[in-house]
């Protein structure tokens, strides 16, 4: 343990500690924490840990089933099965793939994964056999923990990785409970630099395939210290995230945040959502911060939030732009404003509304300490609107160090800025309006879609000529995929051929990126050729605007044969 970092750490996580409602003073005097060698499972957690038994974790669910672990307990947790790692061959550098719910043993291995120097690729449960081969191929996947449910997906996998699950034993795994064996003190074998990799996450971006963004043991524990500020966390916070693992926003709010402030990571584990269930557990739970996409609020203010007395003192929301009306009818029903953050995976929390600071309906609100983020054009002259960056500059701790490339290189920052992909518009006292994407990538429940990778799937299949994807609004998810298609020679453009295309791509894609409505017609085109995606945008807009469907349009709720669970549609 380095007495030196953990010093530095926590000068830096109290001075925001201080200033938590000051913005301007936090601005002005917030440095990001360097360090040669840092592990933040060892140098700041287990230094918090030690004797500490305040809750860490605690797990509760519909039926009343509680798992509750201190912080030192969760230190002598992690020991162990890092010994245990260690004793199947997980060796600094190795890149482990875990695939778990949200249940104990996946904190456990994010910091033993940490204390060994391993890499962590977090996995959703979600993902299918042909997603996991991509990741086994490009991510280099050394070691596999997960479920006894999800081991069939791994079935095709070949090589000598080696197999854990967490729950129960099955032949040809290993069980996971064998740690509990293993010596409660750990050594590490070296020191971890500060610039080791810690997190491969595989995410959506502007090519078929997910991009690899690469975080370190700087980046991401230490970058999320800007989490913590946008959310107001403090010591003795009981702190409810909605995200599931796998998810970059999973670590920003269900580890990194909360404990970098010492509060307590709270998780409400429902099979399916049901609202009125997450209330209950809000109402009598004493939870004080709680963080939720858009889609979760939308859903919550269809109940009567009158009805449910909670002890929230900061509720946020992330992963798209929160609709005003959902924040002002929050703002009636007690005296909570939900508070508006924007990050990516490749980032923590960059742009937010903090506490104690005017809110502007509508507006994501103004750059976390420690990132200066410029509105710039293509050429990257600045502008009043113009693409959300951030300038190196300020080397910003919570930005990643790049995206890994097929061949294991990464590929930095070539220039001045890290381009967000993402359009913005500052007002004269600095706070930020979200215009949309650079890009043609879109959200859709909180989850980024990439159409080129939904396109790659579309034109699979033999019906499919040409595809295009494109956001439709919708009032619960905001968005959905929607894919306009020009069918190949030979076939129709009917509700049969639509049907064999959603049921090919329930067998390619993970429910989260499906295409969820499709429309047969030619595709606009540029005279080079090029699709005008921007035209069916517009397009989409103007006819849900006006709630009507295009004569050859179809939408997977139309077949009762697909039997669509609310859990995938949400």
């Amino acid at each position: 343990m380095s007495q030196e970092s953990t010093a530095a750490f926590l000068s830096a996580r109290d001075f925001l500690l201080r200033h938590r409602e000051d913005y301007l003073a936090a601005c002005r005097g917030f440095q990001w924490p360097r360090f040669t060698s840092f592990n933040w499972a060892i140098d700041h957690f287990d230094a918090m840990a030690g004797d500490n038994n305040r809750l860490a974790l605690w797990l509760t669910s519909p039926g009343g089933e509680e798992t509750k672990i201190t912080f030192a307990e969760m230190s002598r947790r992690s020991n162990r099965a890092a010994n245990y790692l260690r004793g199947l061959g997980v060796a600094r550098g190795d890149r482990i793939l875990l695939m778990i719910g949200n249940d104990a043993p996946l904190w456990e291995c994010m910091l033993a994964a940490m204390k060994l120097g391993a890499v962590i690729v977090p996995a959703s449960t979600l993902l299918t056999p042909a997603d996991l081969a991509d990741r086994f191929a490009r991510g280099k996947i050394r070691h596999v923990i997960t479920t006894a449910e999800q081991a069939p997906k791994f079935q095709e996998m070949s090589g000598g990785y080696t197999r854990v699950l967490v729950d129960r034993p099955e032949p040809g795994w290993q069980f996971y409970r064998e740690a509990d064996g293993a010596s409660d003190h750990f050594l590490p074998d070296a020191e971890t630099k500060a610039t080791d990799p810690l997190f491969l996450y595989f995410t959506s971006g502007t090519t078929a395939k997910p991009k690899l963004v690469l975080h370190t043991h700087q980046t991401y524990p230490v970058g999320h210290l800007s989490t913590m500020y946008w959310i107001g966390l403090r010591p003795g916070d009981v702190h409810l995230n909605i995200s599931s693992p796998g998810w970059a926003k999973h670590a920003w709010s269900c580890v990194f945040a909360p404990w970098n402030a010492g509060a307590t990571v709270f998780m409400f584990n429902q099979t399916r959502f049901n609202a009125t269930q997450l209330l209950d557990a809000l109402a009598t739970h004493p939870v004080t911060t709680f963080c939720a996409p858009p889609t979760v609020w939308r859903m919550l203010v269809q109940e009567d939030l009158s009805k449910w007395r909670v002890r929230l003192a900061e509720a946020v929301s992330a992963g798209e732009p929160l609709n005003p009306e959902v924040i002002d009818t929050v703002r009636k029903s007690g005296s909570i404003t939900i508070r508006d953050g924007y990050g990516q995976t490749e980032t923590s929390a960059q742009i937010a509304n903090s506490p104690g600071q005017e809110i502007r309906p509508g507006l994501m609100g103004r750059p976390l300490p420690g990132f200066d983020v410029r509105l710039v054009d293509a050429d990257g002259v600045e502008q009043v609107e113009g693409e959300i960056c951030l300038s190196h500059r300020a080397q910003p701790a919570g930005l990643m160090v790049g995206y890994m490339t097929d061949d294991g290189t990464v590929r930095g920052h070539a220039t001045d800025y890290y381009r967000t992909g993402d359009i913005a518009r500052r007002d004269p006292d600095g706070y930020l309006e979200y215009v949309g994407r650079a890009d043609d990538v879109f959200k859709s429940s909180g989850y980024r879609i990439s159409p080129f990778e939904l396109e790659s799937a579309l034109i699979e299949h033999d019906a499919v000529a040409e595809a295009a994807v494109v956001p439709s609004p919708d009032p619960t998810r905001s968005t959905v995929p929607k894919a306009y298609i020009t069918v190949s020679t030979g076939f129709s453009a009917d509700r049969e051929t639509a049907l064999s295309i959603f049921r090919s791509l329930r067998k390619s894609l993970a429910p989260y990126k499906r295409v969820r409505r499709l429309e047969f017609a030619e595709l606009p085109k540029t005279i080079s050729g090029k699709i005008r995606r921007v035209e069916l945008r517009q397009k989409e807009a103007a006819a849900r605007a006006e709630d009507r469907r295009g004569q050859s349009e179809y939408w997977e709720e139309d077949f009762p044969e697909l039997a669509v669970s609310r859990e995938a549609a949400t």
